[in-house]
């Protein structure tokens, strides 16, 4: 780990030592998952639409060379510059050359996973860039000096009274003000002038269409149509896998991806780019930055369709009560903890094993991905790999030994509860990690095989 970087479980340990604030955390994201909930079932064909789209993926996985070719000559042709990043150092440096050789030095930015992943504004920064987020929540966490803790809410750990001090601080607002309304006009007013003067704009890619060679971003506050329509360049950052073989697919997608995030029937603008306004500059920069790799690994490569709308984490009882920041991923949550071992098994070592293994994940995955099994085959992966703690892998062995020994199995657990019962200070104390943060509960006065053998007859 970095100097900076705390493992998961230790980084929400200090995230749990608030509780009135955990528990708001949790209401909040699960009130998100609620509303797709309900949006979800109002259409009859909710199964249908997922299944289809997770086919449409299974075939980008399957012809990825042949789309992302076909895109790229659709896109030259359509007037756009198309750029290959292997990784985020040639991403970030793409990016800085173009500026440069329009003698550019600030920009502004919306919302962009990837360049999340790839570090871009702190590059930028170091290379004399002024980059400005914004989207009203990526600003937010750029004026705190913080990353996003959840891709669609980048906000979402923030109360509105945070917001109301750092707006008083960094503009001007009231002191102690916390209407909505009055800060978000506050952050418009703020954002006008980097719009307006700013010759640069980079988006993100949410769909990119091999067929046509546009691509869509979508968005619910217009902002990469501000920063886009009023810049003499527009940027374009897409990982590979943002690639959909038809224009009519689109169809499919869109109505999936808002609902799955926020519970919209559709995101508030869906912009689709073809080609450059006279007089613009157009570029698209494709990158890989590990995507390769991902696809290569078949139990992995199914993390490929995600289409970032957050759903898994909105539902995860783990990120609800951990926060994003302690995933120290760009991407947290039960998606992220199966892409980011991709990039760095070492760092991410930690990730995987912050799950229950409940499954919800994979039930509101708008693109049937099997997250809840790829984070179990990714533990198995990096247990023989070495990439385990000691402890944790002494801890494993000796529950495989009880587990696997039915009449000691029986013994520990008579112990365990005699332990509970006569002398309960011995669990519950601060060397038990599972006390920490939790009410430990009643022992039984017998198991259920030790009851079910004494009722069978009846």
């Amino acid at each position: 780990m970095s100097k900076t970087i705390m493992e998961h479980s230790e980084a929400s340990e200090v995230f749990n030592r608030d509780e009135p604030y955990v528990d708001w955390h949790d209401e909040t994201l699960w009130f998100v998952r609620q509303k797709r909930d309900k949006s979800s079932k109002l259409l009859p064909e909710w199964e249908e639409l997922r299944e289809t789209a997770s086919q449409i993926k299974n075939y980008v996985l399957s012809a990825m060379d042949e789309l992302l070719v076909q895109f790229e000559q659709k896109a030259k042709e359509n007037g756009v510059h198309v750029h290959w990043a292997a990784n985020a150092a040639e991403h970030n440096e793409i990016v800085l050359n173009l500026l440069k050789q329009h003698g550019i030095t600030a920009m502004v930015k919306s919302k962009s996973m990837l360049t999340e992943e790839c570090h871009m504004n702190e590059f930028l920064s170091k290379n004399g860039i002024d980059v400005i987020d914004t989207d009203l929540g990526e600003r937010i966490v750029q004026l705190r000096n913080e990353p996003p803790s959840h891709i669609v809410l980048p906000a979402i750990h923030l109360k509105k009274k945070d917001i109301g001090d750092l707006f008083h601080e960094h503009l001007g607002t009231e002191a102690g003000a916390t209407d909505p309304q009055y800060l978000a006009e506050a952050a418009r007013q703020h954002l006008r002038d980097k719009f307006m003067t700013r010759r640069a704009a980079l988006t993100g890619v949410n769909f990119a269409v091999a067929d046509t060679g546009a691509f869509v971003v979508a968005t619910n506050e217009g902002n990469a149509d501000m920063g886009a329509h009023l810049a003499d360049i527009h940027i374009a950052s897409m990982g590979f896998e943002k690639i959909i073989p038809k224009q009519e697919h689109l169809g499919v997608f869109l109505r999936l991806l808002a609902r799955s995030a926020t519970g919209q029937p559709v995101t508030a603008y869906n912009s689709h780019f073809k080609k450059p306004r006279e007089g613009q500059e157009m570029h698209i920069i494709i990158v890989d930055n590990g995507r390769t790799t991902q696809l290569g690994r078949a139990d992995f490569r199914n993390s490929l369709k995600c289409i970032r709308c957050g759903a898994c984490m909105n539902t995860c009882p783990v990120y609800r009560r951990s926060g994003g920041h302690s995933y120290h991923n760009a991407v947290a949550g039960p998606i992220g903890s199966i892409l980011a071992p991709n990039l760095d098994m070492t760092k991410n070592a930690d990730l995987p094993f912050a799950s229950t293994l409940c499954g919800s994940c994979s039930n509101v995955c708008p693109v049937k991905i099997d997250i809840h099994d790829q984070l179990y085959k990714w533990r198995q992966v990096l247990a023989k790999g070495g990439h385990v703690p000691q402890t944790k892998g002494i801890g494993i062995r000796a529950m495989s030994m009880v587990l696997s020994q039915p009449r000691f199995y029986q013994w520990s657990g008579r112990l365990g509860r005699s332990v509970m019962r006569t002398v309960p200070f011995m669990v519950n104390n601060s060397l038990n990690p599972w006390y920490k943060q939790r009410d430990m509960p009643e022992p039984p006065k017998e198991s259920f095989r030790d009851w079910y053998v004494r009722n069978r007859k009846e």
